[in-house]
């Protein structure tokens, strides 16, 4: 097999891989044979089919197969031989006027490009740092709170407040038309949890069992209903209970209901401060990994290969599609999706996994065997029974793929931020939160 490769553009390649026609030729006679030995066809006995009729009806597929995987073959071993790192497949033409006994076909593939890391050292990244306060431990413990309280009736002539909850009828109309969704009997509600609309809320505040109002609700225009998204309803509740709210006491009676290993509030408040620092670090961990990967990538020198780039939008679009899907939108596999609206953030994607890969390599940043375990560790030790969810990840080769992606972006992080100009921005725990 002779083979020459030729540069199209930047990392565009072609190359001309010529087969003997013969090796195409046993291989199909070959293959047709052994199908012979099993089809099965009218008017014949399993394995008594002649050879002319097995290739009649056979012998296209069989030869369109055997080329796919002699052409293949021979372009992988090519690619191997000259030391390409083919990015995506090759597109694999026949060439006309091929020498006699011989076969040419022209395969133009993409290349991965070489990467210029570029110096680091003059880039300013901010790391943010944050504590766990005992404001913090305060709001935790009112909402784990809340997530147990429990409800009395109050008095008929008592107005509902915030906190309460209230059971109502409603009905909305839109132009004096109901509409789906705008119609509920014995609806419960508790007041102040943003439940409902806001208009609503205020509506049912300081009514009392047994009165009805009627009021307008402007719904908002990115309302998850479309049908009613930016247009005004006029609305009728009446209240037919309201139930005031008892939060369970700060004491040992709540820290034994919540696990507290020794039924203490001290011990549930430090169970609390050490789950909070653990999703502090890990949130820290995140926003400062991007400001490192940001950071990387700005200084990054590289071509991306359009094939890379192709695949990571499909992959993109398939996710969409499955999320709309689980909305239950009708015909989310056959929903036009623009390759457009994802083009940047599968760009920046494949340029982030290229660099990160070549600062892996060159400074051998790889996920260590006690990285992994310490990483698994952290991930377990919020679970009530550690040993076993540190068992379910080492039990499945994904899962600890995963893990070691993690460790090897965590990797990346700390090198980057040893080599750029660190400014460090202390952060309330409540915007940390907040933040996505």
């Amino acid at each position: 097999m002779a083979v020459s490769v030729e540069t199209l553009e930047k990392l565009e390649r072609k190359m001309t891989l010529t087969l003997p026609v013969n090796v195409i030729q046993n291989e199909v006679q070959s293959r047709l044979r052994r199908l012979a030995k099993t089809v099965k066809m009218d008017g014949f006995r399993p394995g008594k089919v002649p050879m002319n009729v097995v290739a009649q009806r056979y012998g296209y597929s069989v030869h369109y197969e055997v080329m796919n995987d002699k052409v293949g073959e021979a372009f992988a071993s090519a690619a191997n031989e000259a030391k390409l790192r083919v990015a995506g497949q090759p597109r694999i033409t026949e060439k006309e006027g091929s020498p006699e006994g011989e076969m040419a076909f022209d395969a133009v593939f993409e290349v991965f490009p070489e990467v210029a890391l570029g110096d680091l050292a003059g880039v300013e990244v901010e790391k943010l740092t944050s504590e766990v306060t005992d404001a913090a431990i305060d709001k935790t413990l009112d909402i784990l709170r809340k997530q147990r309280r429990t409800f009395a009736l109050r008095p008929h002539d008592a107005p509902a407040q915030t906190g309460d909850r209230a059971t109502v009828d409603f009905e909305g109309k839109i132009d004096g038309e109901p509409f789906s969704g705008g119609k509920a009997q014995d609806f419960q509600f508790i007041l102040g949890d943003g439940q409902m609309l806001k208009e609503f809320e205020a509506a049912t505040s300081g009514m009392k069992v047994g009165e009805s109002k009627t009021f307008q609700l402007a719904f908002p225009a990115d309302y998850h209903g479309k049908d009613v998204a930016g247009k005004t309803a006029d609305f009728m509740v009446s209240v037919k209970k309201i139930e005031a709210a008892h939060l369970p006491e700060v004491d040992e009676a709540l820290a034994k209901s919540l696990g507290n290993g020794d039924a203490s509030v001290d011990g549930l408040r430090a169970d609390i401060r050490k789950n909070l620092q653990r999703e502090v670090k890990f949130r820290l961990l995140s926003r400062n990994k991007q400001a490192a990967m940001d950071a990387l990538v700005s200084k990054a020198q590289l071509d991306l290969p359009n094939a890379s780039v192709q695949s990571e939008l499909e992959r993109m679009i398939e996710n969409a599609r499955a999320d709309l899907k689980q909305r239950g939108v009708k015909d989310a596999d056959k929903a036009p999706i623009p390759e457009e609206v994802f083009r940047p953030q599968a760009e920046r994607r494949v340029r982030l996994g290229l660099v990160v890969a070549e600062l892996v390599r060159a400074n051998s940043l790889h996920a260590r065997p006690d990285q992994v375990k310490a990483h698994i560790d952290d991930l377990a030790a919020s679970y009530e029974k550690p040993l076993e969810v540190a068992r379910w990840y080492y039990g499945d080769n994904k899962r600890m793929a995963e893990v070691e992606s993690i460790v090897i972006e965590n990797n990346v992080t700390e090198y980057v931020m040893g080599q750029v100009k660190v400014t460090t921005k202390a952060v309330d725990f409540d915007e940390l939160m907040g933040q996505s």
